[in-house]
């Protein structure tokens, strides 16, 4: 069971989600370290392995910068929910092995710390405390095979070696 870290507002920008002053490692877990920290202080202290972020309208707009999606990763963060997503981080999710999730519902259905069940196939957020289930429309196939790959590298890797 996932706990949601809801953030009711549009528009978190990946300077928010890693601040441009960790930009010079790599480093998952180090970039972990500083996720969100200039919107949620907390943010790292509070998420543990397989909770979920929620918020709203155009999820990592801003810079295109796959350190974003590396530092949610690395904090071992399930996937992210959103109203949308900026074009950019949309792909550097899926580029980078990471299912994120669209749903126009969310984030009125999902209230912070509420325990949800996802079931990424059949399209179903199932919010636990509330007793509501939430859907949304799955990946395609193809962004499903570079994610469970690992990734466009892999993929690419993985289909040229085949």
């Amino acid at each position: 069971m996932a706990k949601a870290h809801v953030y009711k507002r549009d528009h978190i920008n990946t300077d928010e989600i890693i601040p441009a002053r960790y930009l010079n490692t790599d480093d998952q877990a180090e970039l972990a370290r500083h996720c969100l920290e200039d919107l949620d202080k907390d943010f790292v202290n509070k998420v543990k392995e397989g909770d979920v972020i929620v918020a709203g309208e155009d999820f990592g707009c801003g810079s295109s910068r796959e350190h974003a999606v590396w530092a949610i990763r690395g904090a071992k963060v399930q996937t992210v929910i959103a109203k949308s997503f900026a074009r950019i981080f949309y792909r550097n999710a899926i580029n980078n092995g990471f299912y994120i999730i669209e749903s126009p519902d969310a984030l009125e259905k999902i209230n912070d710390g509420d325990e949800v069940e996802i079931d990424y196939k059949a399209g179903l957020i199932k919010n636990k405390t509330a007793s509501i289930d939430i859907s949304f429309n799955p990946l395609p196939d193809f962004a499903l095979e570079i994610i469970n790959d690992g990734g466009l590298l892999e993929h690419i890797t993985k289909r040229t070696t085949d």
